[in-house]
């Protein structure tokens, strides 16, 4: 379980092919502090089981599924990265719950400068539509960020000034592919009313 606050940026410094998918090398510095093989690590909002370390980087990796339904398939040397740890139950929790699950890939629609800050359009697909509410949150590569607009066809994100700088968020452009998941207390909501009244 994770936050969606994302601790540092990463970088990819090494992709290995693998019969039954992939092996990625990932260049950090934050989140090895106290890192063990077998800790779970939110990459870009896919949770990752790291399998080896080595000094300044960390391998995870990613079966054909993994890299059918997210973003990791476009993974290449120094693609950056968001990381963060897994949630202790002593820690605050500044974000939203977070499982890593991706839930499906979006792609942006449009980005513009608003102050400061950006404003991101991204592509609402219809299977997720019911869990995306305005001001409600969603996790967009690992960050968890408020709904700032929504029609039927997309969500946007108004992004501020330090989120642009410490995730890949300021790297954004009309067509970038996304990691998306939805929120969890939504995901579950929807199921019990879809589920009310049965066994009655």
């Amino acid at each position: 379980m994770f936050t969606g606050l994302v601790e540092e940026q990463g970088s990819i410094a090494a992709v290995e092919a693998r019969p039954d998918g992939r092996r990625f090398w990932i260049a950090a510095t934050r989140v090895l502090e106290d890192a063990a093989v077998g800790d779970s690590i939110a990459c870009c909002g896919c949770c990752l089981t790291v399998v080896e370390l080595a000094s300044g980087r960390f391998a995870v990796e990613a079966v054909p599924e993994t890299l059918r339904r997210t973003t990791l398939g476009d993974w290449t040397v120094g693609t950056p990265v968001n990381l963060e740890r897994s949630l202790r139950l002593s820690d605050r929790l500044g974000g939203h719950l977070v499982q890593g699950h991706v839930d499906v890939v979006g792609t942006v629609l449009d980005v513009t400068a608003e102050g400061d800050g950006k404003r991101v359009a991204i592509a609402l697909p219809h299977e997720l539509h019911r869990f995306i509410a305005m001001k409600g949150s969603v996790t967009v590569d690992g960050v968890s960020l408020t709904v700032a607009g929504l029609t039927d066809e997309r969500f946007e994100i108004a992004y501020i000034p330090h989120t642009l700088a410490a995730t890949n968020a300021g790297a954004l452009r009309k067509g970038t592919r996304v990691n998306l998941e939805v929120d969890l207390l939504a995901r579950y909501l929807a199921r019990m009313l879809e589920t009310a009244g049965e066994g009655r």
